[in-house]
């Protein structure tokens, strides 16, 4: 499950499953084992589930639970110009790897590759057009 916030389904009229992102009206939902099970319309018996079974399940951005100031979701991370404190463009976020003390920003550009972790002595600004950073000693 790739939220915090499985709860926030209650306010979600609408889900979006598979690739293609097909939209299903919510009907319930409820969590188990870690898995979040859900009912939608359109789907009323156990073949057309076993169909669905297994599928991303997602939600509009808009639809999404608020988040508190300084947070962000992936989606607003990724494709992200990157610039120093310095001024030198270091290219653009093209992945996140989520690890057990933070998360670690990959960052693809003219000068290669840089691994980024999200910390405040390195991400020092995102803005909605890009993330200003310090490169700390080791990071090149």
């Amino acid at each position: 499950m790739q939220t915090a916030f499985p709860a926030h389904l209650s306010e979600v009229d609408v889900v979006h499953i598979g690739d293609d992102h097909k939209p299903y009206p919510l009907k319930s939902f409820r969590l188990h084992k870690a898995m979040l099970l859900i009912s939608v319309e359109g789907c009323d018996d156990r073949n057309e589930a076993d169909t669905l079974r297994g599928e991303i399940v997602s939600i509009k951005a808009t639809d999404a639970a608020p988040l508190k100031p300084g947070e962000y979701y992936h989606h607003q991370i990724v494709g992200l110009t990157v610039v120093t404190d310095t001024g030198e463009e270091l290219g653009s976020v093209v992945e996140i790897i989520e690890t057990g003390a933070n998360d670690v920003y990959v960052v693809r550009g003219q000068v290669g590759e840089i691994l980024l972790p999200a910390i405040k002595s390195v991400i020092l600004k995102i803005e909605p057009s890009q993330m200003r950073v310090h490169l700390i000693d080791g990071l090149r």
